[in-house]
């Protein structure tokens, strides 16, 4: 009778000893209670607690991916938009994780996705779309904020994507197309108003050396006829030209009305017949 008491008593102190081993790996802890009050944090790796007196919980310490679903909030320019985001955090003092808050990945959850909608609504969609990093990072900060008194940093915090109703898209389009053609128009302008201004410098260095102008005529009928065209083209010397401007400016002064230069009228035959009246028998 004794045997069999001392083998229970055996046995029952083997599985009291097997119960108090506990053994955590290197991104585990063990918030230890002793009948019921916080005794304190163990781990990581092999330690013993008294069996049926502490009670272990244990709790992941690396971080932790928080996918926000996508939601729908109205911009500061009242814009309805749809807008979701990632949220990475992790246990700093998991005592705090425990005993402040019920069930801390439930919480940071929601905190995370009112804080994203409340700070959306704050910004233009403009900001929305080309300063995403501002708004990640205050939305981090305010949930960092929130949670750090249940001992859990918020380590980052990224907009995933940014859904636009159609119509906004088509007049972003048509905003984004007027932009790029106003910014061709003033190129273009620009241009113009540089090529006009070597087109007058290279007016004076013609108007100084007449023989540049033959030179440029040249270079022009090299031009036309490098391409495969049927263009027919009459040259008239410069000389002629000269000739015609100084018979007009010799004209007698007693001319009632000053004529403007004509080739056709100046080198036509006919305009250097007398001008005396026909004589009549």
């Amino acid at each position: 009778m004794g045997s069999v008491i001392a083998s229970l008593v055996a046995i029952f102190i083997i599985l009291s000893i097997s119960q108090g081993i506990k053994l955590d790996r290197e991104y585990q802890r063990g918030v230890i209670f002793r009948l019921g009050r916080l005794n304190g944090v163990r781990g990581p790796g092999l330690y013993f607690i008294l069996p049926w007196i502490d009670q272990k919980v244990q709790l992941d310490v690396r971080t932790k991916t928080v996918n926000i679903e996508p939601q729908e909030t109205v911009t500061a320019d009242s814009v309805t938009i749809r807008v979701n985001a990632v949220l990475y955090y992790r246990i700093l003092d998991p005592a705090k994780a425990i005993n402040r808050v019920e069930n801390y990945e439930a919480a940071v959850y929601q905190v995370a996705l009112t804080t994203l909608r409340n700070v959306v609504g704050q910004n233009i969609l403009d900001d929305v779309l080309q300063n995403r990093d501002k708004i990640n990072i205050r939305v981090q900060e305010i949930v960092d904020e929130i949670t750090e008194p249940w001992g859990i940093v918020i380590e980052r915090v990224e907009m995933k994507d940014v859904e636009i109703p159609t119509g906004m898209q088509r007049a972003m389009a048509k905003e984004a197309e007027a932009i790029r053609e106003k910014r061709a128009r003033l190129i273009k302008a620009s241009a113009e108003q540089e090529a006009s201004l070597k087109l007058a410098e290279a007016s004076q260095n013609i108007s100084a050396n007449p023989s540049a102008l033959e030179l440029r005529r040249l270079q022009m009928l090299t031009e036309i006829g490098a391409e495969n065209n049927t263009t027919t083209i009459i040259m008239m010397p410069s000389d002629f030209i000269n000739v015609a401007r100084r018979w007009a400016e010799s004209k007698p002064a007693n001319d009632t009305e000053a004529q403007p230069f004509n080739p056709e009228v100046a080198f036509n035959p006919k305009s250097f017949q007398s001008n005396e009246p026909p004589q009549h028998s």
